[in-house]
């Protein structure tokens, strides 16, 4: 039975996967139309996910536009959705971010661009596009386990073809060997996925076995009434199962190794697409099938993966200050964040995990912004390394300037978006993990200095010669730019209609692990 007359959600997921055949169908000299269609297509999508945000009631039903149909009858498989707010909130952000992707990349896969001889390459670089697009939304829908670990794995292969055939121009040496690279990055990137998929799948059988179904409602419903009871030692070793393939795809700490070379090497559109979007899918699967699937588990788990959690906020900016590369630099800034929204997940406070909700969606969009306008300036100048820029902000102040307001949301300056999402992080890991919360305090000052230092280095002093014919952004790049700066000042002082969406479907999964938030030791006035 479904939830609503119209199937919402699958024309949500659909919609970009017809997109992506029809584009790739379009013949060999209308690659100009191709781009088109693709754009209409993810604004098409951009208009049904909102259509979902407008539809769900935050204060209703957990899972809600629910549908739920037969697939493999024979192993108990079902074609089985559902959103709760932490769903809404990422589909809202992965249909919002890809048609800015897809504007960027407006002539990344051109043939004078690529020096490809491939037929089509410019239709086959936008298909790939959509249905990485397609395979994120329907992740966020699946409440069907076995469903959910197919599209897991099944969107790593458009986007090995995205890092491997269409990577960054920017190299210094010869095309063979940046050929060689990208290769590197692509098949690094997906053999470190496909590891962690194929554990993931031990523990998808493993569940079953125990269970007897694949689907989340009816597993909760289980443990719920009692019908179902693991053993701690199976609870912990599935959970292990699942955790380690999310923490690759988030990535964590010591398994985040393919995140710089695959972003380093990917053109900046494909760079965004890894970690703005395909990479939340591991982080939202930690709040959805971790802590709801194996809630003791979770909390058995919880000290040693706030440490790891906080390694990676170290560590990812302390490798990001001694960065020589643009692209490398916002991928360990990334891995920092992550690391983030691993804490609060795991803090198992309220704003702990509201907090990293809204910095899955506000990461997005700040790396969004900041990573598109350095691959405008890369672009321009033919490198990706800091040393070869100068004194930009004299002869393209717009670039300069929204490359700043990029960096600063990166930072988390109060009045940007991502300072609320960090702040909740932080307030919630204090007041359970005290020490945990001092440490990660460090990560922001890290933060600041590699930004800052960033763009002192590029932007400020003396204007060198190389970029001193440097054009500042044309209408298409300021029509990428400047939508994400408004959202990250709308969304920095007036996050509520986010909070609204969040914070119920986080109440569900505080009850998930049987948690409530510590009560503050205050000492009564006399």
């Amino acid at each position: 039975m479904s939830g609503t007359s119209f199937p919402l959600l699958t024309a949500t997921a659909l919609l970009p996967a017809a997109g992506a055949i029809v584009t790739a169908a379009v013949p060999a000299a209308r690659r100009t139309a191709a781009k088109w269609l693709a754009l209409l297509f993810s604004l098409a999508t951009l208009a049904l996910a909102v259509a979902v945000m407008v539809r769900f009631d935050p204060g209703g039903a957990r899972y809600q536009l629910t549908e739920s149909h037969a697939w493999i009858s024979d192993f108990g498989v079902r074609y089985e959705l559902g959103v709760d707010g932490i769903g809404v909130a990422l589909i809202a952000l992965t249909a919002l971010l890809i048609p800015f992707v897809i504007l960027a990349g407006w002539h990344d896969a051109d043939p004078e661009e690529t020096g490809s001889k491939r037929w089509r390459p410019t239709q086959g670089f936008f298909a790939l596009i959509l249905m990485v697009e397609a395979m994120v939304i329907l992740s966020f829908e699946a409440t069907d386990v076995f469903l959910f670990y197919v599209l897991f794995e099944a969107m790593l292969i458009p986007m090995y073809f995205l890092i491997g055939g269409f990577g960054d121009r920017a190299h210094a040496g010869t095309d063979d060997r940046a050929a060689a690279q990208r290769s590197y990055a692509a098949v690094k990137f997906l053999l470190y996925n496909l590891a962690g998929g194929l554990v993931m799948l031990a523990a998808v059988i493993g569940l079953y076995v125990v269970a007897g179904s694949f689907s989340l409602t009816e597993i909760a419903a289980a443990r719920a009434s009692g019908e179902l009871s693991m053993a701690t030692d199976t609870e912990r070793l599935l959970f292990l199962g699942f955790f380690l393939a999310f923490a690759v795809k988030a990535p964590l700490w010591p398994l985040h190794t393919w995140l710089p070379n695959a972003m380093g090497e990917a053109t900046a559109p494909v760079a965004v697409l890894i970690t703005a979007v395909v990479d939340k899918v591991g982080t939202f699967a930690m709040l959805r099938f971790c802590l709801g699937l194996f809630p003791e588990a979770s909390k058995w788990a919880t000290p040693v993966i706030i440490a790891l959690a906080l390694v990676s906020i170290v560590y990812g900016a302390l490798l990001a200050v001694g960065q020589r590369d643009i692209k490398r630099l916002i991928a360990y800034a990334s891995i920092s964040h992550f690391g983030f929204i691993v804490l609060g997940i795991f803090a198992m406070t309220s704003q702990g995990q509201s907090g990293a909700t809204l910095y899955m969606v506000n990461h997005g969009i700040s790396t969004a912004a900041l990573m598109l306008v350095a691959g405008f300036l890369i672009s321009r100048r033919g490198s990706r390394l800091i040393a070869d820029y100068g004194g930009v902000q004299k002869v393209a102040p717009v670039l300069a300037g929204t490359f700043l307001v990029g960096g600063l949301a990166t930072l988390s300056l109060p009045g940007l978006a991502p300072f609320v999402s960090e702040f909740l992080v932080l307030v919630g890991t204090f007041a359970r993990y005290p020490v945990a919360g001092v440490v990660a305090t460090t990560g922001i000052v890290l933060a600041a200095l590699y930004t800052l230092v960033l763009y002192q280095r590029t932007m400020t002093g003396p204007v060198k010669e190389e970029v001193r014919a440097m054009p500042d952004l044309r209408p298409r790049e300021l029509a990428v730019a400047a939508p994400l700066i408004a959202l990250l000042l709308v969304l920095g002082v007036y996050p509520k209609p986010l909070t609204d969406i969040v914070n119920p479907a986080v109440r569900h999964t505080m009850s998930d692990v049987q948690q409530k938030d510590p009560r503050p030791d205050v000492e009564a006035a006399k």
